[in-house]
C-alpha cells in the first residue's frame, strides 16, 4: 500500500508537470572539485554558503558519479546524454591525449593537439532545448574543441563567453603553450580580469537579460575552469604567468580561495533569480566533472582525479527546483552526469530522442521520492591509454575494479565506501557477473560507429 501511494503521488506530480510552463534550467559544473570540499558534504575549512543553500532548498544526491575521471569525456556525456565512448572520446583533449581520426576507412593519428572536438553529428542538449523555445547560453570552460567549427555557437548556444581549452591562465587567458583560449562567441578577445569573476558576471548578466515572467525559458550552462590548475588565487593579478613547470604549484589555501569565488558566483545567480521572481520556476543542478586533484579533499572516498576509484569519479550533485522538489532531501539512487541530459529534456516537456537513444535516465522521479522504483542498471567506466589501463563497474551496492590487469577487486560500497576491503575471494560469483556485464558494455561501446578516437 505504501508503494502504491508513492506511485500515485509521482504520477500526479508528473501530470502536473506536463501542464506547467517549462522551467528555466541552470547547470553549474565545477572542474576537479573534491567530494568533501563543500559545507554540505563535510568541509570545515572552505565556506560555500550559496552552494550549500542548493542542498538545503533541494535534493542532495549521495551516489552521483561523473561520466569519466577527467574533463572532456564527462562533458561529452552531459552534452549528448550518452556514453562518451560512443563518440570515441574517452580521455581529455590536451597534450597527454592519444588521438586518431578516420580517413578513408583507416585510423590516422591526429597530430594537432588542439585539432579535434565533439563530432558535428552529435546533437547537444542545447540544440534539443532550442527546439522547445529555450534561449541558451554557455559561460566558462568549453573543452569540447578549440577550432571554430566546434564552438558553442555552432552547438546550439545563442551566447558563449569563455575559454575553449582544458586549462588557461586565470589572468592572461592562455594555455601553457601560449595558445590564446578566450572567446566571446567566435571572436578571440583580450580582456583583463580573473576568469572566474568574468564567468560569474556573464552568467548573472544572462539572467538579467533573459530572465523574468512572460519571457522564453532559458538554459544557462556555467562550466567553471576553477578549481582546475593552474592554481591561481583571485585578487592577485601579479601571480606569475602559467607555464608547464609551475602549473601545478599551489596550496590548499589557494584552492580554498578559488572555490569560494565559485560559490560567490552561485550567490550572484541566485540573487538574479530572486530579483526577477523566477526562483521557484528554475531547475538548478550543481556538480563537478570528476573527482578532486592534489589540493582537494575527496573524503570519505579513496584516491583522486584520473582514477576509477571512488575519489576519482564520485562527485557532489545538488538539485534545486522549489516549485517541484522537496527541501533538504537526500537521494541515494546511483546516478551519473549523462542522466542530466534526459532529466533536462523531460523537465522541458521534450520527448527523448529515438534516432540515438539516450543512455542516461530521468532523475526527477528519484529526486521527488525515495520510494521511486530502483533501476536495474550498471554504471561503467574505462581508461584504455598506453600508460594507464583501468576499468570499473557499479551495480547496486557492488563495485568491481580492474586496475591495470593486476587482480580482480570487489567492494561493497554500502558497508565500505572507502574501498578498503577486497571481497572478491568471498564472492567469486558476483565478480564473474560484474565482469560479464562490463564485457558486454565494452563490446557495445566498441561496436558503435565513430569518426574519432581519443584516449
Amino acid at each position: 500500500m505504501k508503494n502504491l501511494r508513492a506511485a500515485f503521488l509521482l504520477s500526479m506530480l508528473a501530470a502536473a508537470a506536463l501542464h506547467a510552463a517549462p522551467p528555466n534550467i541552470i547547470f553549474i559544473l565545477v572542474d576537479d572539485m573534491g567530494y568533501g570540499d563543500l559545507g554540505c558534504t563535510g568541509a570545515k575549512d572552505i565556506r560555500t554558503p550559496h552552494i550549500d543553500r542548493l542542498a538545503a532548498e533541494g535534493v542532495k544526491f549521495t551516489d552521483f558519479y561523473s561520466n569519466a575521471p577527467v574533463c572532456t569525456p564527462t562533458r561529452v556525456g552531459f552534452m549528448t546524454g550518452r556514453w562518451q565512448q560512443r563518440t570515441g572520446i574517452e580521455f581529455a583533449f590536451g597534450y597527454q591525449v592519444e588521438q586518431w581520426r578516420k580517413v578513408g576507412g583507416e585510423w590516422v593519428p591526429e597530430p594537432d593537439v588542439h585539432g579535434l572536438g565533439l563530432p558535428a553529428g552529435e546533437t547537444t542538449i542545447a540544440q534539443r532545448l532550442k527546439t522547445a523555445g529555450y534561449t541558451t547560453g554557455a559561460f566558462g570552460k568549453w573543452h569540447l574543441g578549440h577550432k571554430d567549427e566546434y564552438n558553442p555557437l555552432h552547438r546550439g548556444f545563442d551566447e558563449y563567453f569563455g575559454e575553449l581549452l582544458g586549462h588557461a591562465d586565470f589572468y592572461r587567458h592562455t594555455y601553457f603553450d601560449g595558445t590564446h583560449a578566450l572567446r566571446d562567441g567566435l571572436q578571440p578577445v583580450q580582456m583583463e580580469g580573473y576568469f572566474t569573476d568574468l564567468v560569474n558576471e556573464r552568467a548573472a548578466r544572462f539572467i538579467r537579460q533573459h530572465g523574468g515572467r512572460g519571457k522564453k525559458p532559458f538554459f544557462l550552462y556555467v562550466p567553471h575552469l576553477a578549481v582546475h590548475a593552474p592554481f591561481q588565487p583571485p585578487d592577485a593579478p601579479r601571480t606569475p604567468m602559467v607555464t608547464k613547470e609551475n602549473m601545478l604549484t599551489g596550496s590548499r589555501a589557494i584552492y580554498k580561495a578559488m572555490l569560494e569565488r565559485v560559490d560567490h558566483g552561485v550567490g550572484m545567480i541566485l540573487a538574479e533569480l530572486e530579483a526577477h521572481g523566477i526562483t521557484n520556476d528554475t531547475l538548478i543542478v550543481f556538480s563537478s566533472d570528476n573527482g578532486g586533484e592534489r589540493w582537494a579533499s575527496n573524503a570519505p572516498y579513496f584516491h583522486h582525479k584520473a582514477t576509477l576509484w571512488e575519489g576519482g569519479i564520485r562527485v557532489p550533485c545538488l538539485m534545486s527546483w522549489p516549485a517541484r522538489l522537496p527541501k533538504g532531501s537526500v537521494c541515494e539512487t546511483p546516478a551519473i552526469t549523462m542522466d542530466l541530459h534526459a532529466t533536462f529534456l523531460l523537465a522541458a516537456g521534450l520527448p527523448l530522442p529515438e534516432d540515438k537513444p539516450l543512455d542516461g535516465m530521468d532523475l526527477l522521479p528519484h529526486a521527488l521520492s525515495a520510494e521511486a522504483a530502483a533501476q536495474d542498471r550498471s554504471l561503467c567506466w574505462r581508461m584504455d591509454r598506453a600508460n594507464r589501463k583501468m576499468k570499473a563497474i557499479r551495480h547496486g551496492r557492488w563495485k568491481y575494479i580492474n586496475d591495470g590487469n593486476t587482480m580482480d577487486l570487489l567492494f561493497d560500497l554500502k558497508d565500505d565506501p572507502g574501498e578498503r576491503v577486497n571481497l572478491g575471494y568471498q564472492h567469486p560469483e558476483i565478480v564473474t557477473g560484474l565482469k560479464a556485464r562490463l564485457a558486454r558494455w565494452e563490446a557495445e561501446m566498441d561496436a558503435t560507429e565513430k569518426e574519432i578516437k581519443v584516449r
